[in-house]
């Protein structure tokens, strides 16, 4: 692998900036509507579960990169300050499944939308640099076709054109 160019550095930087202060502005929005930023991403992990029971609290620690007890520690506060419930699986009577009660709902609600709507502000910027990430990279597959043999999922969705991915997000959306 070559080494960075002084604009590959740039444009990390550029990067990490930006998600520094996406996440930022996140905690403050959760603050503001009376979460802890742990507490926005529990909601957000159980809300955002795939499979059709609830998340059990192992799920949730994996999600959040939390052990096992810090997990049940924060499903714990969240579940005195009323948002989250517990409940035991039907089917493995030892897996406890976590569900967000209507306050946390409400609350997820909130902040979904506002994230959403900043997200699709910070969208332009994150797509340019990406793009020139993504250039420098496509530049070291170049130098090497082994690298090309296999197409990366992610960069293939990234060389849709913005219209593209903005139609398949709004689809996952409503899709919810």
């Amino acid at each position: 692998m070559s080494a960075p160019t002084g604009a590959d550095y740039t444009h990390l930087l550029e990067l990490r900036t930006g998600l520094r202060r996406f996440l930022h502005w996140s905690e403050q929005q959760a603050k503001a509507c009376g979460l802890t930023a742990a507490q926005h991403q529990l909601l957000l992990a159980i809300r955002g579960h795939p499979g059709p029971d609830g998340p059990a609290i192992g799920d949730v620690a994996d999600q959040l990169l939390l052990r096992h007890h810090s997990a049940v520690e924060l499903v714990d506060r969240a579940e005195t300050a009323g948002l989250v419930r517990r409940s035991a699986d039907p089917e493995h009577h030892r897996v406890v499944r976590l569900a967000l009660t209507p306050e946390g709902v409400a609350r997820l609600n909130r902040l979904a939308t506002q994230h959403l709507d900043e997200l699709a502000q910070l969208a332009p910027t994150m797509e340019t640099l990406w793009y020139a990430l993504e250039q420098a990279g496509n530049a070291e597959d170049a130098r090497h076709p082994a690298a090309r043999a296999t197409p990366d999922p992610r960069r293939e969705a990234a060389r849709r054109p913005a219209g593209q991915r903005k139609h398949a997000q709004l689809s996952a959306r409503l899709g919810d």
